[in-house]
């Protein structure tokens, strides 16, 4: 863009992509005197343009913009500048700035920055005060308009962080089921099953993981169908554990503190079935939840228990803190019944993916290369990580039990792989993989260009496997 055109650009704040080591370079765009002072300000501030660093300085009535923002763009890879457009949503909505230009050069396009910027604007702040809220931009000038998905995915995910970051008073089975119904009106088919429904149909784990509750369980079926013949056809299928208090094996105080995010990867489904209802594509897709509360009441379930599962497997009960693969279990084999070509499970499932992985990658579970590939690629078109893990049958031996087939923990060495080979006993025919999204699933406090609360992960991710 020219001088004038950069001078001239009337907007809130004025977002231009540094590259490393490029200051000079990169903002020629501006008049030179401005451009001259704006370099030896960042200088001070040892702004050095590496991604994910971001300045924000006053014009002074030098450019139309009254204040400019310095992001870093490192070497200009997509990644570097989504990133770069992540870190510019979340200062325009800590600054107030309702209109936001952002000319980060080449290298990704429109709609990829479009959800970045989208991601790094939201915040979940209905219970603050009113006083203390800022407005989400209302006007954003990338250079090029979003496509569809860029649209439907920033929508999705956004549902998804809304229903993570209520609290479990407000977000419990019946009102997810509700707000499941509610996607009705967007042109899916939507059938909840209530917990006597759910315990005549035999999902004894559903069943077990929520009689202790006085929140009854939830199962929720929704279903994208197109006109004609689909070209292929998808079940997704997400833990909805609304609050997780571990049952009889109860957590500590500070462990249930942010376990209203359990049901992260319900989230996960509803948000991109939303966004599948907006983008309509010629495929078949099914999402699934198993919605409960795992609480301590009277009539909990108690280790030792065994139990009858949907697909009619023993399982004997050692942590009922365990209970996430007890209810993917029963929505699993049920994905199973409907032909699918393939499905995929999200869930917070382990502490023990966050140990190995950390808050920012997603552990990836698939003895199907090409389905594991698949995911891994749309991960990185959607500015997602995620890593493969091995599903080495030889450990199975650690979930031998002695009254069921199996049991429901298999101890503290390798529990991501263990719980995931525990959820492969529960399918059978269609390609399948797990996402264990414990880690990135919820940022207790701010986390690069996100804010406090739930991420939506997934959801980027997810879309673009379907539709694509």
């Amino acid at each position: 863009m020219s001088t004038t055109a950069l001078a001239s650009v009337s907007v809130d704040l004025l977002v231009l992509g540094v590259a490393k080591d490029r200051l000079e370079e990169d903002l020629a765009g501006l008049p030179s005197d401005f451009a001259a002072r704006l370099v030896e300000a960042a200088r001070a501030d040892e702004f050095s343009g590496k991604a994910g660093s971001l300045a924000v300085y006053p014009t002074y009535g030098a450019i139309a913009a009254p204040r400019v923002a310095l992001a870093g763009v490192g070497e200009r890879s997509a990644a570097e500048l989504r990133k770069a457009a992540g870190k510019a949503g979340y200062t325009a909505r800590e600054r107030g700035a309702g209109s936001v230009h952002l000319a980060l050069g080449s290298g990704a396009g429109s709609s990829e920055l479009w959800e970045s910027f989208w991601a790094g604007n939201y915040r979940f702040d209905k219970y603050r005060p009113e006083a203390s809220r800022k407005p989400a931009a209302s006007q954003v000038e990338l250079g090029g308009a979003p496509s569809d998905l860029a649209r439907a995915v920033v929508a999705g995910q956004s549902f998804a962080r809304d229903l993570v970051s209520e609290p479990a008073a407000v977000i419990f089975p019946e009102s997810l089921a509700e707000a499941c119904r509610g996607l009705r009106a967007e042109g899916l088919e939507v059938e909840v099953w209530d917990e006597v429904k759910i315990k005549a149909e035999g999902m004894g784990g559903i069943t077990a993981v929520g009689q202790g509750s006085a929140n009854g369980a939830r199962f929720i079926h929704m279903k994208w169908v197109p006109a004609g013949s689909p070209r292929k056809r998808i079940a997704l299928v997400g833990k909805g554990v609304t609050f997780d208090a571990g049952g009889l094996s109860i957590k500590p105080s500070s462990g249930m503190q942010t376990m209203r995010c359990d049901m992260a990867g319900s989230a996960a489904v509803i948000g991109t079935m939303k966004a599948i209802a907006a983008l309509k594509p010629d495929v078949e897709v099914h999402g699934i939840v198993g919605a409960v509360e795992n609480m301590l009441g009277g009539n909990a379930f108690k280790l030792g228990d065994i139990l009858s599962m949907y697909n009619g497997k023993q399982v004997e009960i050692f942590n009922t803190d365990a209970e996430g693969r007890l209810v993917l279990a029963d929505c699993l084999h049920y994905a199973c019944e409907l032909g699918v070509d393939a499905v995929v499970d999200i869930a917070t499932l382990t502490g023990a993916a966050v140990v190995a992985l950390g808050n920012d990658y997603t552990a990836l579970f698939s003895k199907d290369d090409d389905l594991a590939a698949t995911l891994d690629r749309c991960a990185s078109e959607g500015g997602e990580q995620v890593w493969r893990l091995p599903l080495p049958d030889a450990y199975k031996e650690q979930l031998k039990a002695e009254w069921g087939h199996f049991k429901n923990v298999g101890g503290r060495a390798a529990g991501s792989i263990t719980a995931a080979l525990f959820l492969s006993e529960f399918v059978d025919g269609p390609a399948w993989a797990h996402l264990d999204i414990a880690g990135p699933s919820f940022n207790e406090k701010a986390s690069g260009h996100f804010a406090a609360g739930g991420t939506g992960c997934m959801v980027p991710t997810l879309t673009r496997w379907i539709t694509g």
